[in-house]
């Protein structure tokens, strides 16, 4: 037994001194730790990151830009990838019908693909969680109205009700919807779409967490509900928020290019990954496979990797699976 001992602390003590402050924490951490032991998850990981690099430096690695008509010539349409005996330089992944660079289509699409769903991830939160605090902390006939429209939208799958919000703006604004005014409303139909699931799961962490003492104790001292409520008790609810957050930013990536590909998002002009999708699948008989194919590939593993890392982050903040 005294031998363990003095192995490990002599093992202990060869060991380099962790640095210290938050980054040290992090990297001493039991979730780094679990990130570390996943080669699925790291790879999971470095796809999602280039994916987001690769959207935010479009303009930078893209040889043209897909968005403006005066780069484009209709004498380089339908050209095949580089690789093949049709291809041309620099048109890596080829051109679609309008002289468009594929590749430069897929980085700004997935630029836009990217912020819609990082924007409706980001609204539906903020919205979910606020109802989440206040339904479960008051409680009463506050809860039960904000549960009972909560359990009404869960009848719908999110489409439909994206596709109804998505509706209901076109036919109050009409012809003034330009594309930024689109990219709103797509933002806020998604966040509609999925605000119940951050809702449900804060009312019920709320809930337990209101009875313990902590609580009674800032309710005790005159703190103002609000201030209870977003220091002390949303910070203990936050990892099933991270959980559902990763794995709804992959469906509303996948709703916005659903609409897009139902011709009720973004225009041609200003294409996502959906669009691009959508105008590539008229061409999918005729021989040009590549307009439709590398979009897809794109957005397929876009949405792969995000659900990898959802499913890890899971199982990481789960203690009963560690």
């Amino acid at each position: 037994m005294s031998d363990a001992v003095v192995s490990n602390s002599d093992r202990q003590g060869t060991q380099p001194a962790r640095t210290h402050g938050w980054f040290g924490r992090a990297l001493d951490s039991d979730l780094f730790y679990s990130f570390r032991r996943s080669k699925l998850t790291m790879v999971a990981a470095a796809i999602t990151v280039l994916f987001f690099l690769l959207a935010i430096f479009a303009s930078a690695l893209a040889v043209q830009n897909p968005f403006d008509p005066a780069q484009l010539q209709l004498m380089n349409s339908r050209i095949s990838p580089l690789w093949t005996a049709d291809g041309q330089s620099p048109f890596l992944l080829g051109t679609d019908e309008q002289g468009r660079d594929v590749f430069s289509a897929i980085l700004y699409g997935m630029r836009i693909s990217l912020a819609v769903g990082v924007a409706g991830v980001i609204f539906a939160g903020v919205l979910g969680i606020a109802l989440g605090l206040i339904a479960g902390y008051f409680g009463g006939a506050v809860d039960g109205v904000i549960m009972r429209i909560a359990d009404v939208q869960l009848t719908f799958p999110a489409i439909l009700i994206a596709l109804l919000v998505n509706g209901i703006a076109k036919s109050i604004l009409g012809n003034r919807l330009d594309a930024t005014s689109m990219l709103t409303v797509l933002v806020i139909s998604i966040g509609l779409s999925f605000w119940v699931g951050y809702a449900r799961t804060v009312r019920s962490s709320v809930m337990v967490e209101k009875n313990k003492d902590y609580v009674a104790a800032a309710q005790l001292i005159g703190l103002p509900a609000p201030k209870i409520m977003l220091r002390h008790v949303l910070p203990n609810t936050m990892g099933p928020i991270l959980v559902i957050a990763t794995i709804n930013l992959a469906l509303a990536i996948i709703t916005e290019a659903t609409l897009s590909f139902l011709g009720v998002g973004l225009p041609d002009t200003m294409p996502s990954l959906g669009t691009l999708i959508r105008i590539g699948n008229n061409y999918l008989f005729a021989g040009e496979w590549w307009i439709v194919a590398f979009p897809g590939l794109a957005l397929a593993a876009l949405i792969l990797s995000i659900n990898l890392l959802g499913d890890w982050l899971r199982d990481a903040l789960n203690p009963k699976l560690r």
